[in-house]
């Protein structure tokens, strides 16, 4: 049965300013494993909005881990994730988990680019060093990784080339175009 393993404190704001409440939820899998995934209930009410599947842990005690470690920056990327999923969507906000389960992955469209700014100033978190830079694009969205990439002039390809590559491909991108320039 699923289960909310954090509540937390500080509101997600979208692109479009909107403040969500979110909440870290989890299930058992068949297989004894653990499936993790954020929900987000409007604080102006609406409709509440889950991400797909975010992580897969070996049991409970683990996921809660996981939850445990959930970063502002990753939250906004969930949040996007959950606002790009074409999914179900529950009627009413509740304190207790809105699904059994994350969204399907099989049922999200394709990623598309919703035009926006950059969450985080790549030469910035460059100075403090390369791995910081990886672990901070890591945590967000493709959508946000290619935000970043068109914001700093970072590639020529296309939105629609690059929102068909992969996270890992998408940082290589960002982190080889700001090592070979590192001041703007």
């Amino acid at each position: 049965m699923a289960e909310v393993l954090i509540q937390f404190e500080t509101a997600v704001v979208a692109d479009d300013a909107a403040k969500y409440y979110a909440q870290a939820c989890a299930a058992p899998m068949p297989d004894g494993l653990w499936e993790g995934w954020i929900e987000f209930v409007p604080l102006q009410g609406g409709t509440p909005l889950r991400s797909p599947r975010e992580t897969t842990q070996p049991n409970r005690r683990d996921a809660v881990y996981w939850a445990t470690g959930l970063t502002p920056v990753y939250l906004a990327g969930a949040l996007d994730r959950a606002l790009d999923a074409l999914v179900p969507k529950a009627a009413s906000p509740q304190r207790s988990p809105i699904w059994q389960s994350p969204a399907d992955v099989a049922d999200r469209s394709e990623p598309t680019v919703r035009g926006g700014r950059a969450i985080l100033d790549p030469y910035a978190a460059y100075e403090k060093g390369e791995m910081l830079l990886r672990k901070e694009l890591h945590a967000i969205s493709n959508m946000h990784l290619v935000n970043i990439i068109r914001a700093y002039k970072l590639s020529d390809e296309s939105d629609g080339a690059l929102s068909r590559l992969s996270s890992d491909a998408l940082v290589e991108t960002i982190v080889s175009a700001v090592r070979r320039t590192p001041t703007r």
